[in-house]
């Protein structure tokens, strides 16, 4: 064992938790797509992505077993190897069509897309516009392009526009990356300015629709609320509204024949298991064929925030910012004695000073836990 390393660690997770910053993971056995079981107690779920309940619909898992038995549990390489199934060429013409593209390339996770698109189109002496609040992938991302990389104020107009007047002229390439829906604060980026925008600086739009797809739009993601918007670069997730794991990307068939050679999260990393890409095409067809099921997250949230006065939900996502990590910490711990499980979120993931409670509405939600949640939060909300 190499003690100098042990020391460091430690010394490290000793400074975490005396910031009340540490983390541990949690054994927790999801039930369904709403209760859990922890430590012998079962438990409400507010903290769950699956806002479709999707994970454990019957149709859904049926696919992925049955993938199983004809393709075999993993790909066994890199899809430019022997990793390519025809599941996947399905998968990606349907995601092209839903979002209105060309072509589509699926990655193995959201983490791998964005680090693995924007290198591909922004390098040295490019430059890369992100919002602050964007997800750590896409700045993971923008760092590793080697390109200039600079940070806008949080849905600010005036401030991208500012940055744009200011950089553009002495950079080659530029790339707007934005969240769709963000992760930690459920409101939506205004995708028809920032088009506009990118459209007058010759700039290229990337849109990460994670929390988007399946929830808003009738299902069809964020880009559905914006139909006039400019969207280069349309990126998302299986691992949230449809249940399942991987990503993708949509956009023309040049750009993603250029992907598919050169991004080196798609090159160098193993394909998708086929099992991941049945369940998303079956999930693709509850979400089209199940309107209603589509509606139930955005209304449970609207019906959250309704009950305590709070600005009306845009997303399935409602923060509940309380500051300090420590309050944060006492708040998720007294819900979680009322049954209710509310991870609270705290820095790196959210800026300093917000430290909160992010409560995720699904489908599966009954009114009576969200009208219980409401009530259980709204001590905290008076402090």
């Amino acid at each position: 064992m190499n003690d100098t390393l042990t020391r460091y660690a430690q010394a490290k997770i000793d400074a975490l938790a005396s910031r009340s910053l540490a983390r541990t993971l949690k054994p927790t056995h999801r039930l369904d797509g709403v209760w859990v079981e922890r430590d012998g107690r079962r438990l409400v779920s507010f903290s769950c992505n699956d806002y479709l309940g999707l994970s454990h619909h019957p149709k859904v898992k049926a696919a992925a077993v049955a993938a199983i038995g004809t393709y075999g549990a993993g790909s066994g390489a890199s899809r430019l190897v022997t990793g390519d199934h025809p599941l996947f060429t399905a998968l990606e013409a349907r995601l092209a069509g839903l979002k209105g593209a060309e072509a589509a390339c699926v990655f193995g996770s959201g983490y791998l897309a964005n680090t693995g698109i924007i290198p591909t189109f922004a390098g040295p002496g490019d430059l890369v516009l992100v919002d602050e609040l964007a997800h750590a992938c896409i700045w993971a991302g923008a760092r590793l392009s080697q390109a200039k990389v600079v940070a806008f104020r949080h849905n600010d107009m005036d401030d991208l526009a500012a940055r744009l007047a200011a950089e553009r002229p002495a950079v080659g390439n530029v790339l707007i990356a934005t969240d769709g829906v963000f992760s930690m604060d459920g409101d939506i980026a205004p995708l028809d300015a920032i088009s506009v925008l990118a459209q007058a600086h010759d700039a290229w739009l990337l849109v990460d629709d994670a929390h988007g797809l399946g929830v808003v739009g009738d299902g069809a993601g964020v880009a559905a609320l914006f139909p006039d918007a400019r969207i280069d670069l349309h990126m998302g997730t299986f691992s949230k509204a449809l249940g399942g794991y991987g990503a993708y990307v949509c956009a023309s068939a040049p750009a993603i024949a250029l992907i598919k050679t050169r991004a080196r999260t798609f090159v160098y990393t193993t394909g998708l298991p086929p099992a991941s890409a049945a369940a998303a095409l079956a999930a693709l067809d509850v979400i089209a064929d199940e309107p209603d099921r589509v509606a139930q997250p955005l209304a449970k949230a609207r019906r959250f925030t309704t009950a305590l006065n709070l600005p009306e939900a845009l997303s399935a996502i409602v923060p509940i910012v309380l500051g300090a990590a420590e309050t944060a910490l006492e708040a998720a711990a007294d819900l979680e004695a009322q049954g209710l499980l509310v991870v609270p979120i705290r820095p790196p993931t959210v800026p300093e000073g917000t430290a909160r409670l992010r409560i995720a509405f699904t489908a599966g939600h009954a009114d009576a836990d969200v009208d219980r949640l409401a009530q259980a939060v709204r001590p905290w909300l008076a402090r």
